[in-house]
């Protein structure tokens, strides 16, 4: 099932309030967005030096330094005070995506809707952000994909996103609440697909970047691009979703946008691997979702007996530190 959000038939009454965990680029611009459609918008931060900017400036100096923030933003230290929202959007790190669940989980009042944003696998366990929220919480999240980059959401430019969710009543809640004349939002209720799109679009980043990185001439780069997309479907349909997913915004377009971007980490963590150079994140402070996730894909596929000569590739050069060179020799060779 997939629908469009049209301006012309208007919108449902403005919903109350919304809480976004996480005052990062995509939290901040996910605020920002919202606060179109609801009443007050509370925005999490662990760091209190965050919150502190945003309360005399009004707005976040370490991301959006030249972006006031709408006066419906209000900045909040943490979970325990005011917390009683309609909608939650967690824009957390999959890495923190369980420790925050817990934390929040006796403030969730039944009726609150949550939206999960964060892009990946936990590894070992391969289980996805739905699962861990879910195990966590008891509820159900909304998926919220791309291609989005919060740069321009938080620019207001012209952008669509892909939501996902069994239950119609909560993903019209959220289309709603992020619907702007600017902003589109595509509802579909794969869920599964959805969500292994936000994950795939990563490690097939990573895989472009390498070869990137390596100087690989244009034909080939597009050649393992292709193949990128059609493992993709082979991958989602064999974890249980559609792999007609795979041909809208939150499959082709996310992985298009994620892999050939200058703004995308993952892809900039591919050309840097491709290139010999080995990243250290701790010490870098940059989080790159991709690399776990290339880990725990390659593992459910081997548990599943589904091909991801793909994952494989990416995972040879970032874990295994095989040259590129090589690896992508063994990739050709299996591209027919």
């Amino acid at each position: 099932m997939r629908e469009f959000y049209s301006v012309k038939e208007g919108k449902n009454n403005m919903i109350g309030t919304v809480s976004v965990i996480g005052a990062g680029s995509l939290g901040t611009a996910i605020a920002q967005l919202v606060s179109n459609n609801a009443e007050q918008v509370f925005l999490h931060a662990r760091r209190k030096e965050v919150i502190q900017d945003i309360q005399k400036t009004h707005r976040n100096l370490q991301y959006f330094p030249n972006i006031p923030l709408s006066p419906k933003i209000i900045a909040k230290y943490r979970y325990k005070s005011v917390f009683d929202p309609e909608i939650i959007f967690f824009c957390v790190p999959s890495s923190a995506v369980r420790e925050v669940s817990c934390e929040v989980k006796n403030l969730i009042n039944p009726e609150t809707v949550l939206v999960s944003t964060a892009k990946g696998i936990e590894h070992p366990s391969g289980k996805t952000m739905s699962q861990i929220i879910y195990d966590e919480t008891g509820k159900h999240p909304v998926i919220l994909s791309g291609p989005n980059f919060a740069s321009e959401i938080v620019l207001n430019q012209p952008t669509i996103t892909t939501i996902a969710s069994n239950t119609t009543e909560d993903l019209e809640k959220v289309k709603n609440v992020l619907t702007t004349p600017e902003f589109l939002v595509d509802t579909v209720s794969d869920v599964v697909g959805t969500e292994l799109c936000s994950v795939l679009k990563n490690i097939n980043a990573i895989a472009y970047g390498i070869c990137e990185g390596m100087n690989l001439n244009e034909n080939a780069r597009f050649a393992v691009l292709n193949k990128s997309f059609q493992e993709t479907k082979t991958i989602v349909e064999g974890l249980g979703g559609n792999p007609d997913t795979v041909d809208g915004y939150c499959g082709l377009g996310d992985m298009v946008l994620t892999s050939t971007s200058n703004q995308s980490r993952n892809h900039t963590l591919g050309i840097l691997y491709g290139q010999r150079i080995t990243v250290d994140e701790k010490s870098s402070s940059i989080l790159f979702e991709g690399k776990k996730s290339v880990m725990a894909i390659k593992k459910l596929c081997q548990e599943n007996s589904i091909k991801c000569d793909i994952c494989q590739f990416a995972d040879a050069v970032l874990n295994h530190q095989k040259s590129p060179e090589t690896a992508f020799q063994e990739l050709w060779g299996k591209m027919l």
